[in-house]
C-alpha cells in the first residue's frame, strides 16, 4: 500500500509507515501503531526515570521535541511529559 494510504483503522499513520519501512509485518505495524495512538504501548519501563538516556532521546526524536541532543536526562523527561 503507498506511504499514507493505510485507511482509518491505522491511528497513528506515521508509525506506521516508519515501522512498515523498517520492515514489520502490515499486522504488527498495524498493533503498534495503534498501541501508541491508544497510549497502551508498554515501554521497556513506564516510568521515565527508569528509562536510559538514548531511549529517552529516541522517544523525544519520534514525538519531535527539538533541542533533544542537547538535554541532559532530565530535561528530556520534562520536555516527554510537557508534549
Amino acid at each position: 500500500m503507498p506511504k499514507g494510504k493505510h485507511g482509518p483503522q491505522i491511528k497513528d499513520g506515521a508509525l506506521y509507515d516508519k515501522l512498515r519501512e523498517e520492515g514489520a509485518s502490515e499486522e504488527k505495524a498495524a498493533r503498534i501503531a495503534n498501541a501508541r495512538a491508544a497510549g497502551t504501548l508498554d515501554h521497556r519501563s513506564t516510568h521515565l526515570e527508569d528509562r536510559t538516556k538514548d531511549d529517552l532521546e529516541d522517544e523525544a526524536k519520534t514525538i519531535g521535541i527539538d533541542g533533544r541532543s542537547e538535554m541532559d536526562k532530565d530535561e528530556l523527561i520534562d520536555a516527554i511529559r510537557d508534549h
